[in-house]
């Protein structure tokens, strides 16, 4: 029973997911401007997607936050003749509006602390406006059915017929996966359908599993998906793996967020140390050790530490170690 609902609901995503796809013709003049030239590159929206990448690693957001962004961005670019300098504000714009559709309340960190973090120079005003823009151009179908859509389907499906795959189908390393082939404009081309049932054909390749290959074919012939179509892309996504698990990208950096701070504001800041008064000492005979588990409890709760830990994304050889967190406060 709970096969044939999944079946269902992914037939049903699949005649709606033509509706949130960029336009080819926009992503194609994307990628044939020059790098230089007036125009959004695909270096450059690269680039930018990569940022986004940092950033949804950075405050903790779901995959589904950075798929959805990614999509938003190119569904905006593709319609829209941009200029290379409005991009920054266009790409947080996408982030800020999927964390709001995506995220709970309590997760959606502000419009001023994403500026702050991604180091970029527009105001919050400016921000607000961009993604009034961004929505209306859209006409406010600001949720979507994305590969990240069906890969969570179609793995689901593998579960449902068996108990035992669940530590066989990496969850985290098909996303992982996802997040680095979408870094490409060239997969924005592909139907979601298609690129997730590409990524899991290749991983169920690796672990030269006959049943789960049996279901992904099942699953091909049940959205009639064709086999050149399918041929094509799932070439394109083991190009693009291999080429991350290549020597250079093989060793993810774990190395801690490091903040940089300009000479200036390095002195404003020993300043301010200098001037906190000094307090008064504590006679020894007023300590009461009853309370030391209540101060230890307030002395280690507060802001966590400026250095901080790369995201889980950065776990396993299948992560992409050039798409670090970085902050630098100017």
């Amino acid at each position: 029973m709970e096969a044939f609902r999944l079946m269902k609901e992914l037939k049903s995503n699949l005649d709606q997911e033509v509706q949130y796809l960029p336009k080819e013709t926009g992503l194609s003049l994307i990628e044939s401007t020059q790098e230089n030239g007036n125009g959004v590159s695909a270096k450059c929206r690269d680039a930018r997607v990569e940022d986004l990448w940092s950033l949804t690693s950075f405050f903790g957001y779901s995959t589904q936050t950075f798929v959805l962004a990614v999509n938003l961005l190119d569904r905006f670019i593709a319609m829209m003749k941009v200029q290379p300098r409005y991009l920054a504000c266009i790409s947080i714009g996408c982030l800020h509006i999927a964390v709001r559709v995506t995220e709970e309340e309590c997760n959606v960190s502000s419009s001023h602390e994403l500026i702050r973090i991604s180091q970029c120079k527009f105001t919050v005003s400016d921000l607000s406006r961009m993604e009034k823009i961004i929505s209306e151009k859209l006409n406010f179908q600001l949720k979507a059915i994305t590969a990240l859509t069906f890969l969570h389907l179609y793995h689901a499906i593998a579960l449902s017929h068996t108990s035992n795959r669940k530590d066989v189908l990496n969850l985290d390393k098909l996303e992982a996966q996802l997040k680095a082939c979408l870094c490409r404009i060239v997969f924005s081309k592909a139907k979601p359908s298609v690129l997730a049932l590409s990524l899991l054909m290749l991983e169920i390749e690796a672990l030269q599993s006959a049943d789960l290959l049996e279901i992904a074919q099942r699953i091909q012939t049940h959205l009639k998906i064709s086999k050149a179509d399918l041929a094509r892309w799932r070439g394109l996504v083991g190009q693009c793996m291999r080429e991350y698990s290549s020597p250079e990208c093989a060793k993810p950096d774990h190395k801690k967020l490091v903040w940089i701070v300009s000479r200036r504001t390095a002195q404003n800041l020993h300043s301010s140390y200098r001037s906190v008064p000094e307090l008064p000492t504590i006679p020894e005979g007023a300590w009461d050790e009853s309370e030391s588990e209540d101060s230890s409890e307030d002395l280690s709760s507060g802001e966590e530490s400026l250095s901080s830990s790369l995201g889980s994304d950065a776990e396993g050889p299948y992560f992409p170690p050039n798409f670090r967190s970085r902050a630098r406060r100017q």
